[in-house]
């Protein structure tokens, strides 16, 4: 099970020295970047730098996204990678869940999938089962937009939907939500990570450091909300029914427990990170 993550740092993999000055951010993970931001004749040195990094000790996660499967690289990032130090696997562009199970059973890493285009949606929860090493999953949502042909990013909250109720029932945690692209918009951002937030995602990937303490922000719990949750699950204690009425009037059930309950566990897995760091 993959600890809880707020905030996934890119940092282009060709650009190496980037790394440290991530590490000493506020980010929760960092995901170099052999894909979208290294040019091709970059994707040999951008590889081997990764390779070379994921042999020191680093205080957080290092997620590695590989170039597609398809492509020229993809095979070469995935031999690579087998073996080493890596948290995990981000591979872009996925469709097919036969190629999501060889890459798991190939590298020997955890997989986060993401999701980019139309077949890739309609595949989401085989996708998601492929390999108990499938992790995570989220969309890529530039490329499906352009795949779907939408000039508005609303239209893509079906399939915002779709890819969470495909990972609840994969049995895997909250997906992430995909990159903000327009870094100086911090207003668009909130509202958008906030929405997202109540529509079943958790995390973000952030293309920018500045955009880091927003997305912590909106996923720290809030500490009245996680007190209450603590005392609904302690009166509990001792209960015989099933439900009941709380001091307050409220209805409480098995499935208001079950949020409580993740709630407390959430809270708790950050505070162990936090104290970790």
């Amino acid at each position: 099970m993959v600890e809880p993550i707020r905030s996934w740092l890119y940092v282009p993999a060709h650009r190496i020295e980037l790394l440290g000055k991530a590490m000493a951010g506020q980010t929760d993970a960092v995901v170099l970047d052999l894909e979208d931001a290294v040019p091709a004749d970059a994707k040999r040195l951008a590889r081997d730098q990764v390779v070379e990094a994921l042999t020191e000790n680093w205080p957080k996660p290092i997620w590695v996204r590989v170039n597609a499967l398809d492509s020229p690289w993809g095979s070469a990032d995935l031999a690579a990678l087998a073996g080493t130090a890596a948290a995990g696997l981000r591979l872009p562009k996925v469709e097919d869940p036969d190629l999501v199970r060889a890459a798991a059973v190939e590298s020997g890493l955890t997989v986060h999938a993401i999701i980019e285009s139309a077949l890739g949606v309609e595949n989401a929860y085989r996708i998601a089962t492929a390999h108990a090493g499938v992790a995570l999953l989220s969309l890529g949502e530039a490329d499906l937009m352009a795949d779907l042909r939408l000039g508005d990013t609303g239209a893509l909250d079906w399939a915002r939907q779709r890819i969470v109720n495909a990972a609840r029932a994969a049995g895997l945690p909250s997906p992430p939500l995909a990159a903000w692209t327009d870094v100086a918009d911090v207003t668009g951002l909130t509202a958008d990570t906030l929405a997202g937030g109540k529509r079943g995602f958790f995390g973000r990937s952030v293309l920018h450091p500045k955009q880091v303490s927003v997305v912590n922000r909106i996923f720290t719990p809030d500490p009245d909300e996680v007190a209450a949750a603590r005392a609904r699950l302690a009166d509990q204690v001792g209960r015989d029914a099933a439900a009941w009425l709380d001091d307050r009037g409220r209805f409480v059930d098995a499935a208001l427990l079950a949020n409580a309950r993740w709630l407390v566990d959430l809270a708790d897995a950050l505070a162990r990170q936090e104290a970790g760091a």
